[in-house]
């Protein structure tokens, strides 16, 4: 059973990622490219598909959006622009638009993937190339940081207290080199400061 219809919404369709808000809206978010095709840089957007199954752009001209959050209190949705290396957070509106758009954290030489947001209002952020998962303050001050052998491509947290931070890790050689082998992924675990919060 389709839900909600993203073609109409951009060219190519937002597939990427997903976080569902507390009210039931569904935000998707693509790149704007095929990277593993190896086609040319294009901004991407975020669409919004709310819970009659009516879809939306609602931001658009984003660098390569990845991961996506909505922080705990429900009013404040977080991308990561992989290649603009920063999190950029928005307003959720009352109709599920998105508007304030800032920079939530500039990371340096960051490339933020997967995010996961805690109690404490921070954020992780899963970093392939620089092989860690980084925790963040709003203003970029880094307050964790968990090197790895391996490039991270997701972190959630989660547990009986939601204070363990599972951390998807996997070598990375390139989208070219993306489905040879050998297969080197790991599933990792360390115990966070902060519990989960916000959604996911």
């Amino acid at each position: 059973m389709t839900y909600g219809d993203l073609k109409t919404v951009s060219d190519p369709p937002a597939i990427n990622e997903l976080v569902v808000d507390g009210r039931g809206n569904a935000y998707v978010n693509g790149g704007g490219f095929n990277m593993m095709a190896g086609e040319e840089f294009a901004p991407g957007v975020i669409a919004v598909v709310a819970p009659d199954g009516s879809a939306r752009q609602v931001a658009g001209g984003l660098a390569f959006p990845n991961g996506m959050l909505v922080m705990p209190g429900g009013s404040t949705l977080i991308v990561a622009e992989s290649y603009a290396k920063r999190l950029t957070a928005f307003d959720i509106d009352a109709d599920g638009g998105l508007s304030n758009r800032r920079v939530w954290a500039d990371l340096g030489d960051g490339v933020p993937d997967s995010l996961c947001a805690d109690a404490e209002n921070a954020v992780w952020y899963a970093d392939v190339p620089n092989k860690r998962c980084v925790r963040v303050r709003e203003g970029g001050q880094v307050l964790q940081t968990i090197g790895l052998d391996r490039g991270c491509f997701a972190c959630a947290l989660g547990g009986t207290n939601g204070t363990t931070l599972f951390m998807l890790a996997q070598e990375w050689n390139g989208p070219e080199n993306m489905f040879t082998g050998p297969r080197s992924g790991l599933v990792l675990t360390i115990e966070a400061p902060a519990p989960r919060a916000g959604w996911p």
